[in-house]
């Protein structure tokens, strides 16, 4: 074995088995049954690597919502720079660069929406922003300008670019630079991974991850609650793409499924349709289509052995897993039952 195949062999066993210590069904299980509060909770999931971690910070949970965001936000920040300590192959380098990047975005659209909104609202301690110490900076800028000076300092300059673009002040603007910048990012990655090991598989993973957003923000479009403009459709995706997503803007909720019936998304489409006729709830559309994501990508990466696909899904996974305790922890501080959310905690297995 030489020692580019040594390196994939030592990095993809390390990433099986963090996925092995996630947070799987019958945790969420144990939680929802055994559970009326966050300590109790935390005991259910401490054998796993994030329960671990929060038996250490906050054994006996969060009295806010914010506290907790920003403990989860510490806990990735952590799993990422485990990453990054590692001699990892020089793809997995190029894509966990790239890939980090959606936090570096996501804090600067925060700040962005406090600009607008003349407020401060809290920043994940996570990506290259909060590695250099900028978020304060991020907090305390009052123009467009300054934000994208930050993107300059990190060597994200196409996207400073974005920023230096907003009009002062205005709504639609900040908008349709947010979606520029998420659009940037997925092209980023798109050309990342171009040249990598098993690149269709990643490109076509990707695609699933850009068509799924697209998905969402047409339905939720048709039901009539926010999503974005028909010029806001993002690149890159496998199917909703062009003249696609136009017809699709023209249908009928109901009408999408036949429309994909040669797709890997008629059975998204099914269930969104057949589940909000049922429930006439909004929230089913996110709650189906996060479910069939991590179907369709599991089925996808997971079974590639060393492979950069490993690392995309360990990312995907990790993602998904702090995202359920987010969901599970703010619905013990609003005071409701678990049994109220269960359907929207998905996990790997």
């Amino acid at each position: 074995m030489n020692l580019i195949n040594a390196r994939y062999a030592f990095t993809s066993a390390y990433l099986k088995g963090e996925e092995a210590r996630t947070i799987m069904s019958d945790h969420i299980e144990g939680v929802v049954q055994r559970s009326r509060a966050m300590p109790e909770a935390i005991d259910v999931i401490k054998e796993t690597d994030i329960g671990e971690y929060l038996l250490d910070v906050a054994p006996n949970g969060w009295s806010t919502f914010d506290e907790m965001d920003h403990a989860l936000g510490k806990y990735l920040g952590d799993c990422l720079d485990r990453l990054d300590r590692f001699k990892l192959p020089d793809d997995m380098v190029t894509m966990l660069a790239a890939y980090i990047r959606k936090y570096d975005i996501l804090n600067m659209k925060t700040a962005l929406r406090g600009i607008l909104m003349e407020t401060t609202y809290p920043l994940m301690p996570v990506g290259e922003l909060s590695n250099q110490d900028y978020l304060e900076t991020l907090t305390s800028a009052s123009t467009p300008e300054e934000l994208s000076d930050t993107f300059v300092k990190i060597n994200m300059i196409d996207f400073a670019a974005i920023i230096n673009d907003i009009k002062e002040k205005d709504s639609r603007s900040t908008t349709e630079a947010e979606f520029n910048l998420d659009n940037l990012f997925f092209r980023k990655m798109l050309d990342a991974v171009e040249n990598m090991k098993d690149s269709v598989i990643l490109i076509r993973a990707l695609g699933i991850i850009i068509d799924l957003i697209n998905l969402r923000s047409i339905v939720r479009t048709l039901l009539g609650t926010k999503g974005l403009s028909r010029e806001m459709i993002f690149d890159g995706g496998n199917v909703l793409t062009g003249d696609t997503v136009t017809e699709l803007q023209s249908l009928k909720i109901g009408e999408i499924a036949g429309r994909l019936e040669d797709t890997e998304y008629y059975n998204v489409a099914q269930d969104i349709a057949k589940n909000f006729e049922k429930e006439g709830n909004i929230a089913v559309v996110d709650r189906i289509i996060e479910k069939h994501k991590i179907r369709l990508l599991g089925d996808l990466l997971s079974p590639r052995a060393l492979s950069p696909c490993n690392l995309l899904w360990y990312l995907i996974v990790k993602e998904r897993e702090i995202q359920n305790v987010r969901i599970m922890f703010k619905t013990f501080i609003d005071g409701l039952p678990l049994s109220e959310i269960r359907d929207y905690l998905v996990t790997v297995s």
